[in-house]
């Protein structure tokens, strides 16, 4: 066991292919249900299906592994609207992102507070928390924030339309 301040070798140093790095632990989680309620009505939806997202987290150290997170959700069709939808899982990540946002707020932290590069800020995630991120989508990440660039884009000019530069009366329409 190491102790603090004791350097210890990564066992992952040197490896050049991505596949050579250890596998990642799964963790299960569920988010499934056999009705909802609809976003927009407030009717009842029933389950028409599942399906199963996997998110990556801050890994497991210790074991010098990674961690997954398979999250299996169910699908909702609303009986009144039939507007289709699934359980919500924003609590874990944003929609189409493939980590969790423990890892986004860690990685926009090393970077916005301790100034790291996005580069040293990615090699940081994967020695200290095995999780493995591409540096453009941190710097994705920094600039949604908004607090890397430093400076703040001016609102733009609103500028009259066609219908109103020409004078026709309810936009482009007569054409």
């Amino acid at each position: 066991m190491a102790g603090p301040g004791e350097y210890v070798t990564d066992a992952s140093e040197g490896m050049v292919r991505v596949g050579d790095l250890p596998s990642a632990l799964v963790e299960r989680r569920r988010r499934h249900y056999r009705r909802r309620r609809c976003p927009d009505w407030g009717a009842k939806a029933r389950r028409y299906g599942t399906g199963v997202r996997v998110l990556h987290d801050l890994g497991a150290v210790r074991r010098q592994r990674p961690l997954d997170l398979h999250v299996r959700y169910s699908r909702h069709k609303c009986l009144r609207c039939g507007r289709c939808f699934h359980a919500d899982l924003a609590d874990l990540a944003l929609p189409h992102c493939h980590y969790t946002h423990r890892v986004e707020q860690r990685a926009v932290r090393l970077v916005i507070q301790d100034g790291l590069p996005y580069r040293a800020a990615r090699w940081h995630l994967w020695r200290d928390h095995r999780v493995l991120v591409p540096f453009a989508t941190i710097q994705n990440w920094v600039e949604g924030v908004g607090e890397k660039s430093g400076r703040s884009r001016p609102a733009p000019v609103p500028r009259p339309g066609p219908g109103l530069v020409q004078r026709l009366r309810g936009g482009r329409r007569g054409l």
